[in-house]
C-alpha cells in the first residue's frame, strides 16, 4: 500500500483548498518511514483494532492498515474527514483495506468515548499523532474513561511526552506524571524531528508508549482524593508541602505528612506515587 509522502500531502492540501489550522494543532505527518516506525513501536497484537485520534490526511491510518490492523479514526475537522474518505478510497481501494476503517467525527476531549469504542470490532489500542494543544487531556481521558484501551502509543510534543513518562527527580515531573503512573507504565520510546511534518512544527516530537496496569500499583481510599492532593502539591511546587497542601488539609498538613513518613519540608517533585498514596491514606485517616 502506498503511504503518504510530503509531495502527496501538499498536493492533497492544495487540491482541497485546505490550510492547516494552528488552533487545532494541525501538523500532518508526511514521512512513510516514520509512520511505519510509529506502528512498529506501538507493539500491537496481530490484526488489532486501533483507535486513531486526529488522523488528518491519513498518513498513520494507511500505515496501520498496511500492517494489517483495523482502524477507528476520530476526526474533529469535517474538512479533513472528507479528505480522509477520498484518500482511503484512492490508496487502499484496490486492496479492500478501506473497508477496515470506520471514520467517526468528534472532539476527543468531549466525545462519548463509549459510543466510539463499543461497536465491533472494539478498539483495545490507541495509536495517534495527537495535536499538541490537547495531548495531555486526551491521554488522561483515555486512561480514566476508556478501560478497554490497554495499549497506547502517542506522538506528542517532546516536553509533553517527557512529562507523561517522568518520575521523581526528572525535570518534567508533575501532577500528570503521577496520574499516568497510577494507571499505566509509560516510556518515551523515540523522538521525531520536525522535518517529517507539513507544516513543520518548531519543536521535536516524542513517541510515548503506555501500557495500562491491570490494577493500580498503590492502594488509596479514593483515587479522586489522591489526585486532589497531587494537584495541590504541584500547584505551588516551589513551596514546602506543609504549605502547598494547606488548602486541602488545613492546619493538619504537617501531622498528616509526618504520619505518612513524608517530611513536611519536602516539595512535591520529590514524592513518588507510593509517597503520594501514603499521604492520601494518612489524610483519610485524619479526616
Amino acid at each position: 500500500m502506498a503511504l503518504l509522502t510530503p509531495a502527496k500531502v501538499r498536493s492533497l492540501l492544495d487540491a482541497h483548498g485546505l490550510h492547516p489550522k494552528r488552533s487545532l494543532g494541525q501538523n500532518f505527518l508526511a514521512d512513510a518511514n516514520t509512520a511505519r516506525r510509529v506502528v512498529a513501536l506501538a507493539d500491537l497484537p496481530t490484526a488489532a483494532s486501533v483507535l486513531e485520534i486526529g488522523p488528518g490526511l491519513g498518513s498513520l491510518t494507511l500505515a496501520l492498515l498496511d500492517a494489517g490492523h483495523d482502524v477507528v479514526a476520530l476526526e474533529l475537522d469535517d474538512r479533513l474527514a472528507d479528505v480522509l474518505h477520498a484518500v482511503l478510497a484512492d490508496e487502499s481501494g484496490a486492496s479492500g483495506a478501506g473497508a477496515r476503517v470506520r471514520i467517526e467525527r468528534g472532539d476527543a476531549v468531549t466525545v462519548d468515548l463509549a459510543a466510539i469504542l463499543t461497536p465491533a470490532p472494539s478498539p483495545r489500542a490507541c495509536v495517534s499523532n495527537l495535536p499538541y494543544n490537547v495531548a495531555v487531556p486526551v491521554v488522561v481521558r483515555l486512561l480514566e474513561e476508556a478501560d478497554a484501551v490497554e495499549r497506547i502509543l502517542v506522538m506528542v510534543q517532546r516536553e509533553v511526552g517527557e512529562r507523561l513518562a517522568a518520575g521523581p527527580g526528572d525535570p518534567q515531573y508533575g501532577a500528570v506524571s503521577v496520574k499516568v503512573a497510577y494507571f499505566a507504565e509509560a516510556h518515551v520510546v523515540g523522538l521525531v524531528p520536525p522535518t517529517v511534518f507539513v507544516p513543520r512544527p518548531k519543536v521535536e516530537s516524542a513517541l510515548v508508549r503506555l501500557r495500562r496496569r491491570g490494577e493500580p500499583p498503590v492502594t488509596v481510599p479514593s483515587a479522586d482524593g489522591l489526585f486532589a492532593l497531587v494537584r495541590a502539591g504541584f500547584a505551588q511546587r516551589r513551596k514546602m508541602l506543609r504549605r502547598s497542601l494547606a488548602p486541602v488539609l488545613g492546619d493538619a498538613a504537617p501531622d498528616v505528612l509526618e504520619a505518612a513518613g513524608v517530611a513536611p519540608t519536602a516539595r512535591a517533585e520529590a514524592l513518588g506515587l507510593d509517597d503520594w498514596a501514603a499521604v492520601a491514606r494518612s489524610a483519610a485517616a485524619a479526616a
